[in-house]
């Protein structure tokens, strides 16, 4: 199969790409080659910045792909653009989505559905709420992406399929969210948890996602419908920081800190990065009954991430810059 990926280099990227490539797949990767990763030889790199169209659009001129991989769109102004580009071109359009699709609408309870999707959508907060303002757009700008692609396939059957995801977490999470709990226990300081708040943890594996973007682009009956991908298990997330506590071999301190006293010093969602308000909860029944997932458990991954972070552990991650005053807060929460 011809592979296009659409990003390729953080997170989720280099996986697909050797995934895809073990399978003896041919493999091109679009971006702007910023981002420090080198791409393995037999992969074909087309360099743009696929938020300016004509980069895309000259990068595969007559280009027939079996599937494109979308993981760097944003917005339904991009896809409308990929649309014009690859309607014809293309077998499948796998794009990469978000559970956030689902924290914009109105009147909604956890666990989502895909059949969720449908109705209103709640007015943005206000721009000065920088934290709920930007989550608001991250969700809206989605959903606008996603229905120009629902479009496109009543139109035309231009053949998408919407991949819905919670945090994804991974070796190469840029967000470094496991990092910075693992860095917690390790300097032997409380983490710092909203009072009264234990909300529950369902995120998935990286490997789980690459699973899935396979058995999407393998599944004929896929084309112009969403799946949620998530793991199987929901825990508190006190339990989760036990079961990552034990897995590092580390004592586990928690402080309860007022959310107001958090969210006044800017540490939320830095210091505890599952106690964010925006934090999506799936239900993946969709994808197990249609594509056959099979979920890794959430202890064997946190396992796998746990001795990867061991070995690579750095203080230098945005999230832990502030941890002094973590600890300041702890003594004296005001």
């Amino acid at each position: 199969m011809k592979i296009l990926i659409i990003g390729g280099t953080r997170n989720l990227g280099p996986s697909l790409v050797d995934r895809f490539l073990k399978r003896g797949d041919s493999v091109s990767v679009f971006n702007r080659g910023i981002t420090s990763n080198v791409l393995p030889r037999d992969v074909k790199h087309l360099r743009g910045d696929r938020t300016i169209p004509e980069q895309l659009r000259s990068a595969v001129p007559g280009r027939d792909f079996d599937a494109v991989i979308d993981t760097t769109l944003y917005k339904g102004g991009e896809a409308k653009i990929a649309i014009e580009i690859f309607s014809g071109h293309v077998g499948r359009y796998i794009f990469i989505s978000t559970g956030q699709v689902y924290l914009v609408r109105e009147g909604l309870k956890k666990p989502y559905k895909e059949d969720d999707y449908a109705g209103p959508v709640m007015p943005p907060p206000l721009q000065e709420h920088r934290y709920d303002y930007d989550n608001w757009i991250y969700g809206a700008d989605k959903r606008a992406a996603e229905d120009a692609f629902a479009a496109a396939w009543e139109a035309k059957r231009f053949p998408y399929v919407s991949m819905r995801l919670p945090m994804v977490h991974s070796e190469r999470d840029h967000y470094h969210r496991i990092e910075g709990y693992l860095l917690r226990l390790r300097d032997s300081g409380p983490i710092l948890l909203p009072e009264g708040e234990d909300p529950p943890v369902r995120h998935v594996y990286g490997e789980d996602v690459v699973a899935s973007v396979e058995k999407a682009i393998g599944n004929p009956m896929a084309s112009g419908r969403a799946y949620n991908i998530c793991q199987n298990e929901i825990l508190p997330l006190t339990e989760f920081l036990r079961m990552l506590s034990e897995l590092a071999n580390a004592e586990l301190r928690i402080q309860h800190v007022p959310r107001a006293v958090l969210e006044r010093h800017e540490l939320i969602p830095d210091c505890s990065p599952f106690s964010g308000t925006w934090m999506s909860m799936l239900d993946n029944h969709r994808s197990i009954e249609e594509f056959g997932m099979s979920y890794t458990p959430m202890a064997e991954y946190l396992r796998r991430l746990v001795e990867h972070f061991g070995r690579n552990l750095s203080s230098e991650i945005p999230g832990y810059r502030r941890r002094g005053l973590e600890l300041q807060l702890a003594k004296n929460p005001l």
